[in-house]
Order: structure tokens, then sequence, then C-alpha cells
């Protein structure tokens, strides 16, 4: 059930795009167990698993369901009669929802009629929806990190009300909770925790040989393949820096990246009279996405609680950036401004693509990155989604021909 202030409170309607990836399905468990706060009215993805999809709109009964890839859509219709027949569903027992295909699917998506929009797209893809979404008036639960790191200023100046940006990264979530400890006036730095990916306490000279498969062994978390090499770069963290330093107004040498193994302390805030207020709980996504889901108020049994009963031992270590350098890279970008931080992201989604595909080795994502970034051109400040994606094609096409150069 939800804690809420009123008995009265009515159910919120809420949409979510990228519905069968990580983030998507766990929202979607959380519904199943909440059906009395919570109803899915929409859902979108890329087009990957239409099976899935269609799965996920006959259970959830949405009025709509979007795919990126307008190619997919007849597959998207054959894939809700072949999961009603499965389902022993007969004739007239089910309807297909209203089908959106094609680029503009998830931006349409965003603006359907409800309550929360649950942005879980991967890349800088989110950024459209996102402005969409907040230019609607609808509460927006980001996880699309990218949104923010590509078009910040776009973002911020789509926003119609304070509080319409619920953060649902487990690190963003921590500070926006730990921040309800204190005026902002009152707070000295934020410190985000980073769990160090699957190179935690490797050297860079021990990095040079690692394969894909040797980073997607992330320790702790159960996360998409882009985002959990990203953690094994600490490009991840990088990123989660320029959000932060966007969401909650925070100068860049006010933001700090530790490193912590048992990700229990998701994020920290220390306020000026020298006291630190920590968020803890097991790594589990479900407690943030509940959170984002449900803000300001809280959803009961969102996940396991930590047990009290037994000992615990907290390990917290600085960050190696001779080794890992993405986040300084991340805070000189985004201190630059304009377009920088747009560059860093669409450049390091090329670099990570070609480390997958075997054309770049482990130790070359950042140090094309940092090349990428030394070489940019002084872009304007975006004013549009078309100026950020200008941008980002540069940055691409320039990282490809790093790549190809051998970088």
């Amino acid at each position: 059930m939800i804690s809420r202030t009123g008995e009265n409170d009515p159910v919120r309607e809420i949409v979510l795009l990228g519905s069968t990836g990580s983030i998507g399905t766990q929202a979607i468990d959380i519904v199943r167990r909440n059906p009395e706060g919570f109803r899915v009215v929409a859902v979108g993805a890329g087009g990957g698993n239409v099976e899935v999809l269609a799965a996920q709109a006959l259970e959830l009964g949405v009025e709509a369901v979007g795919v990126a890839k307008a190619s997919v859509a007849q597959d998207l219709q054959l894939a809700f009669y072949a999961e009603a027949s499965r389902r022993g569903y007969a004739t007239g027992d089910f309807r297909i929802p209203k089908i959106l295909a094609g680029p503009h699917a998830m931006t349409e998506l965003a603006q359907w009629p409800g309550d929360v929009v649950l942005n879980g797209v991967v890349g800088s893809l989110g950024l459209a929806p996102t402005l969409a979404a907040l230019r609607a008036g609808r509460t927006l639960a980001l996880a699309n990190k990218e949104s923010l790191v590509a078009g910040g200023p776009l973002v911020k100046a789509a926003v119609t009300r304070p509080g319409q940006i619920v953060p649902v990264d487990s690190e963003h979530s921590a500070l926006a909770q730990c921040l309800r400890g204190g005026a902002a006036a009152e707070v000295r730095r934020l410190v985000l925790t980073a769990s160090g990916g699957a190179f935690r306490g490797r050297r860079r000279a021990e990095l040079t040989d690692v394969t894909p498969a040797d980073a997607l062994a992330h320790p702790t978390w159960n996360m998409g393949p882009v985002v959990t090499i990203n953690t094994a770069t600490m490009v991840n963290k990088a990123l989660e820096v320029i959000e932060a330093h966007e969401l909650f107004d925070i100068g860049y040498d006010a933001i700090e990246v530790m490193v912590h193994p048992q990700s229990v302390i998701h994020s920290m805030v220390e306020f000026v009279d020298g006291s630190t207020l920590a968020q803890a709980s097991p790594p589990d996504m479900r407690l943030p996405i509940a959170l984002a889901l449900g803000w300001p108020d809280r959803v009961a049994d969102a996940a396991p609680a930590l047990d009290w009963t037994r000992a615990h031992t907290w390990e917290f270590a600085p960050l190696d950036v001779e080794a890992f350098p993405a986040v300084r890279l991340a805070k000189e970008a985004g201190a630059a401004g304009c377009s920088r931080p747009a560059i860093f992201n669409a450049a390091n989604e090329e670099c990570v693509a070609a480390f997958v595909a075997g054309r770049l080795p482990f130790l070359g994502i950042v140090d094309t990155l940092e090349r990428v970034l030394e070489d940019a051109p002084d872009f304007p400040p975006p004013g549009t989604v078309e100026d950020v994606l200008s941008a980002e094609t540069w940055a691409r096409a320039h990282a490809q021909e790093i790549i190809g150069k051998g970088a």
C-alpha cells in the first residue's frame, strides 16, 4: 500500500517509457503489488522485444502502446494476437490498445493523459520525451540521465512547477531524500557513492586487456549492458555528477564521488555544520522507482529493508582518478557548459558500441572521450533539441573517426 496523507487519494495513472527494460519491468512489479495506488495507462519501448511489450500491454490493460521502430508495428499487432491466444482469450475478450510507432512514438506517449511519466528510455533518445512530459505538466520520474546530461538547460526551461522532476537513479533518489533534512543554503557538498563496477581496485595498467564479458560482470547490480559497461569505466558515475549538478543546482566543485563496494549507502549530503545525512537500503532499484512513482509519499514494502539484527561492514574509498578519469572529464565538460556534456555522452555511446564490437580496447573508451572533448568546436548553448542533436552528431562522427584510426 502507499503511505499517503489523505484517505481518498486517487489512483495515480502511469505512463512507462522503456517498459521492457530493467527499470520498466521493476516498475510494473511495483504496480502489480500496489493496484490501489497505481494504474499503468500506456507503455512504450524501442521495439526490440514486441512479444514482451504485447504481454505487458494486455496484462495491464493499457490505453496505448508505442514502439520507436516503425518497421515493427505490424509485428507488435501480431504479437498481441499471439499473446491473447496464449492466455486463452476468445475473440472479443480483449482489445488491442492504440499503437503508436516511429521515432516520435515515445514523445507522443509522454503527453498521454496521466499523472506520472516514468522515462526509462536508454540514451539521449530520452530527451524529447522528457521535454514533452514536462511541457504537458506531468510529474516526470526520470531514469534517463542522458536527458539532463545532454539537454540540461532545455529540461530546466521546460519545468512548469517546483518538484516536477523526481529522480529514479538510486544515487539521486538518495540525495533527494537526504535534502529533505535541511535547507539548500545549509548544504556544503553532495557525495555520490559508486560500487566501483567490475574493475574496482584495479590500476590502469591492469585494465589493458579486459573484455566486454569482463566489463559486464557487475558485482552488485543487475542492469542493461550499456549501463553496466558505463559503470565499469565510471562513465555512469560521471554522467550522474552532471545530473546531480542539474537536478540540485550544486556546483561541480561541491560534488564528490566515493567508492562504496557494498552499495548500501546510495549517496550522502554534507551540511555546513559538519553533519552528514546518508540514505541506506539494500541494492534494490524497486525502492527508488516506487518512491519516484509515489513521490513525495513512500510505498510500503517497496523493497526489503536492511537486517539490523546482524553485523554490517561498510567500506568507503576515494576514487582512483588515474585509472578512472571519466569523472574528472565530466566535471570539466559540465563546467564548460554549452554542448560539452552532450558531446561527452554521445561520444561515449559510440565508444561503448565499438568496445562491445571489439573495435576499441577498454581503456580506449575514456581515452577517446578525452580526445573528442579536446577537439570539440565551440558549439553555442543549446536552445532546441536540434541544437543538441547537432552537437551529438558531430561527437559521434568524430569519435568514429578517432576509433577508425586506431585510438
